[in-house]
């Protein structure tokens, strides 16, 4: 396996390596991850290791955050040392968040947890934060044998280094091992007893944290088969780190610290931990509500329910912004419901949305969430922090002195895999206005304790794209903008979803548009069953005709090409079906043949009559 494996990273595809979105034409949800390894197995069979197969090898994950090709091949290599099923190896970018996803599970469960170390764990693990703001109950012990281990009713997790985990074996009183491979992560291995964890741990790595990076995953590979690699200078990554957070200040115009995460959603998780953090302290046992658009990024909304599950204090409440629904009469209504009850509430909100691409009248935002309340007993009701999701729109200034939200507690943040690094990394960001600068300490401290930072081979990555960021947003913008008006030109019939004129005058200029088609049918499922059959002919039709630039994915901000996704089947999966938007995604850049992709959308035009 050894030989195998060596040949494997030197023929594998630079697309392992580089890309942070795959294929979805090629990509099985259902069988995410062992659809991967079954074709990999029958490679390995037959000692095949050509380029070619490799590269043919379906999608193992949609995100690279949730997984790839090289994370797989990893937990594959080590499932076989421990003769266990590959699914019972999860790796992660943090090495905390193995130990909180078991913690997660046995706080629902109610179930007993003792933590055993070898050394000394991770520092940023702050036992009694966990305890007190996540609610998870635990002991911790250092020990110097694992014959110290003793089994109990509950959940046993033995944490060792890289070197120590060379000679470890699963016992019956190990039920989860952690080795940490400093640097990279951490490979979590799961006793066969324990199978029934798998899914939920699988959900923690899904929703709050990100898989071990393809870069660390590579490194780890090549140590395993003897490849000595060079790691980077202290001194490199300080400098990197000094460019991105001098250019997230700039583009934002904000004077707080920056934070810089593992992913979108590490971020969104850490504003959220440590929100509630400040909400235990300052407003100790009154309720914490989180008011979520049900049909925004399914990431976001999952996220938020599942920190919402684990804490009797925390509720989410429904904003409906989309469609025939208004985001800041929506806002109003809510905030009048919390401020009777005497809550707290947090607003996470896109602008523009997703994907309808709708940008609310932002001066009656401002009067909204800066209204006075009073709460049922007559007292002052606690005003609102706005968390904005600004991926759509990094370049808008929200935050700064004198600018629209400056006078209400916000923080902005932005998934990094879009227009901050060109697609290149997972890694997210955020920033808060002057207001809300004593809720950024707290945030940061969540994202330590979750040790969910940015690796340094993202902060490099954003080091060199960050600074042409709005550059790249201006010229994909002007694609998109004639993309739309030649649709709209050519199939008059359909109804796109995008930001006006007007709006882009107000620096409202994303590359994503959303495209309803036209449709025909008797009867409203006969309707809906021929237009999304109609999605997937457009796709289908751009992504074979145009295979270098236009491919089915679910991103955005790219540095090149075109991307096509349909919403309902990969960015909401996890939101209600009723939410859901079936209708196509299109994500342009500032670096593709756009007479091209006109020329393929007017044949799908002449091909449906």
């Amino acid at each position: 396996m050894l030989e195998y494996i060596k040949d494997v990273i030197t023929n594998m595809p630079a697309d392992w390596l580089k890309l942070t979105t795959h294929r979805l034409d090629i990509y099985n949800e259902e069988k995410a991850k062992s659809q991967f390894l079954e074709k990999l197995e029958a490679l390995y069979k037959d000692g095949n290791t050509h380029t070619e197969a490799l590269s043919s090898l379906p999608t193992a994950y949609d995100y690279i955050r949730l997984g790839h090709p090289l994370s797989c091949i990893l937990e594959w290599m080590i499932a076989d040392k421990y003769e266990l099923a590959a699914e019972h190896i999860i790796s992660f970018s943090s090495e905390t968040m193995p130990l909180m996803a078991v913690l997660r599970k046995n706080s629902i469960d109610n179930k007993d947890t003792t933590i055993y170390h070898l050394g000394a764990l991770s520092a940023g693990f702050n036992s009694e934060l966990i305890k007190s703001i996540y609610g998870y109950s635990f002991e911790h012990k250092q020990i110097e044998n694992v014959d110290e281990i003793m089994s109990n009713n509950g959940s046993n997790i033995l944490v060792s280094n890289q070197e120590d985990s060379e000679e470890l074996k699963l016992t019956s009183n190990i039920d989860f091992l952690v080795n940490i491979y400093k640097g990279l992560g951490t490979i979590l291995v799961i006793n066969e007893n324990k199978k029934h964890y798998i899914s939920a741990i699988q959900h923690v790595r899904r929703r709050e944290t990100i898989a071990m990076t393809p870069a660390d995953c590579l490194t780890a590979l090549k140590g395993m088969v003897g490849i000595h690699t060079s790691t980077m200078q202290n001194e490199e990554y300080k400098a990197n780190e000094h460019i991105v957070l001098n250019t997230i200040k700039e583009v934002t115009e904000t004077q707080t610290k920056p934070l810089v995460g593992s992913s979108g959603l590490s971020i969104q998780y850490a504003i959220m931990m440590g929100l509630i953090h400040d909400a235990m302290e300052v407003h100790n046992g009154k309720a914490i509500k989180f008011v979520v658009p049900p049909n925004c990024y399914g990431g976001t909304n999952d996220q938020a329910r599942r920190v919402a599950a684990c804490l009797e204090n925390v509720e989410i409440v429904d904003l409906p912004v989309d469609g025939d629904n208004d985001m800041v009469q929506s806002i109003n209504t809510v905030l009048e419901q919390i401020a009777k009850d005497d809550a707290i509430p947090y607003i996470i909100a896109e602008i523009p949305t997703n994907p309808r691409v709708e940008v609310p009248d932002l001066q009656k935002l401002k009067a909204a969430l800066s209204k006075e309340r009073m709460s049922a007993n007559g007292g002052k009701a606690i005003d609102p922090v706005f968390i904005l999701d600004q991926t759509f729109c990094p370049n808008v200034l929200f935050l700064g002195e004198g600018k629209i939200l400056s006078s209400i507690r916000t923080i902005s943040y932005a998934s990094g895999s879009k227009f901050p690094s060109g697609g290149k990394c997972t890694s997210g960001y955020c920033v808060g206005n002057e207001k809300a600068k004593g809720l950024m300490e707290k945030i940061e401290q969540h994202l330590t304790i979750c040790n969910n930072e940015a690796t340094e081979l993202q902060m490099e990555i954003l080091a060199k794209q960050l600074p042409s960021m709005n550059q790249r947003i201006a010229g994909a913008y002007e694609n998109t903008r004639s993309f739309v008006n030649y649709i709209q030109q050519t199939l008059p019939a359909a109804k796109i979803n995008f930001v006006s004129e007007e709006l882009a005058q107000q620096s409202f200029t994303p590359s994503v548009f959303s495209l309803d088609l036209p449709t025909k049918g008797n009867t409203d499922e006969e309707r809906e069953t021929y237009k999304r059959a109609l999605n997937h002919k457009l796709i289908n039709m751009m992504i074979t005709s145009i295979p270098d630039e236009s491919k089915y994915c679910v991103s955005y901000g790219q540095l090149k090409g075109c991307y096509w996704t349909i919403p309902a089947t990969s960015t909401q999966g996890t939101t209600k079906e009723g939410d859901k938007d079936y209708i196509a995604r299109v994500a342009l850049s500032a670096n593709m043949d756009l007479d091209k992709h006109k020329e393929v959308f007017k044949n799908f035009v002449e091909s449906i009559g």
